[in-house]
């Protein structure tokens, strides 16, 4: 294997990024940034990290490994050499850990003063609670977002780790990087992105605190508008005991939902559903009703209509639905499935390129040298660096 510099296909193609090798979002967003296009070269330490899933790990997709060992000066002087060349850096350990290794911004700024500089943190660099453990669900708690998830009114639900993680965490990581590499194409100065997963939630969460400020948000689960609140916009089992998501706010969407379920002269008209006293009647007309027929024969009567309903698919049935086919949202690459680069570009199309490293280090040597840094083998004969043979 060849592996050769910008060799994604997307917008992002020419950026250069050193990524510093962590778990969940880190690498996520990383991935993101290969799959636009970015030249994005990973270094793991020896041994690869905890909970790596190796030829599967689909957040290590689009890059190669380079495996480092970080307590070694020969290793670090070689990130800061990577560093010379690159666009971005990005990191994921508790704040302070990158500065004692000898690669924190000040170290690299000196070497590239243009260097968009990306930490991911839950806490933030800063804080009473900056240096303590935590996982996804303790930063979306605190943001009083967690408090609201989920329909059980005695306790709340998470939903595994896509709000925390990935949605207030790599996202806003991605985003923060972009918006640093615009401004420093004008200004010519670097600067640190402190992306922290408690200020991308409560930031993902506007819409809540503009209800809650305006009255209109109750704190209580299963009470409002969007949480299951309102019948019209809620979960419903069918006759097999698999569900459908009903979504039909709007009036007019409100209406075919009613005509499509045979419930036009049964249930409440257009203003009469908004009526409190009527929302439980409405609730136990729809839940009878979508138990007369299985999930897949509502969703051919639903499909394509504006009544906004959907079936609730198991991952393992999703990349067969007509929509999600159609649009090849899932595709098989290098043997596995999954989902394509997003979003879509007209122009400059992003593709899928290198599959994750089966293990780290594994192509230690050939990255290192298309990066440009030299006596490589002398850093592998010194223990600085691993190869890893696959």
């Amino acid at each position: 294997m060849t592996l050769a510099l910008g060799q994604g296909t997307g917008p992002l193609k020419g950026l250069k990024v050193v990524e510093i090798a962590g778990i969940g979002p880190s690498p996520h967003a990383c991935m993101i940034l290969a799959d636009l296009g970015a030249d994005v070269i990973r270094v793991e330490r020896p041994g690869g990290q905890m909970l790596a899933g190796g030829s599967h790990d689909l957040l290590n997709r689009g890059r190669p490994s380079v495996a480092l060992n970080l307590k070694d000066p020969e290793a670090v002087a070689t990130v800061l050499e990577l560093v010379e060349s690159a666009d971005v850096l990005v990191e994921g350990m508790r704040p302070g850990v990158a500065e004692r290794l000898g690669f924190g911004p000040e170290q690299c700024h000196e070497r590239n003063p243009r260097l968009v500089y990306g930490r991911m943190t839950g806490w933030g660099q800063d804080g009473p609670w900056a240096q303590a453990a935590g996982h996804d669900m303790n930063y979306v708690a605190i943001t009083g977002t967690l408090h609201g998830l989920g329909q059980t009114k005695d306790r709340p639900q998470f939903p595994t780790n896509l709000v925390g993680d990935f949605g207030g965490g790599s996202t806003y990581l991605v985003i923060g990087i972009l918006a640093a590499v615009l401004e420093a194409k004008t200004s010519g100065k670097g600067q640190v992105v402190d992306a922290a997963i408690v200020d991308g939630t409560a930031n993902l969460n506007a819409m809540t605190s503009a209800f809650l400020a305006g009255g209109g948000f109750v704190e209580e689960r299963g009470a409002n508008l969007l949480d299951g609140g309102a019948p019209y916009y809620d979960i419903y089992e069918t006759a097999d005991g698999e569900h459908l998501s009903v979504g039909a706010l709007e009036p007019q969407f409100y209406d075919e939902l009613i005509e499509l379920l045979g419930l036009t002269d049964t249930a409440p008209d257009q203003m009469a559903r908004f009526d409190p006293a009527n929302t439980e009647k409405l609730r136990a007309l729809l839940t009878e009703t979508f138990k007369t027929k299985t999930r897949d024969e509502w969703s051919a009567i639903f499909a394509g209509t504006d009544a906004c309903v959907a079936p609730i698919l198991r991952m393992s049935e999703a990349p067969e639905h007509p929509h999600i086919k159609a649009r090849e949202i899932f595709v098989e690459h290098e043997g596995v499935l999954q989902p394509q680069p997003a979003p879509r570009f007209s122009r400059t199309g992003a593709s899928l390129s290198l599959p994750p490293a089966p293990k780290a280090g594994a192509h230690t040597r050939e990255a290192l040298a298309a990066w440009g840094i030299r006596d490589v083998d002398g850093l592998i004969e010194r223990g600085a660096a691993v190869q890893v043979d696959v």
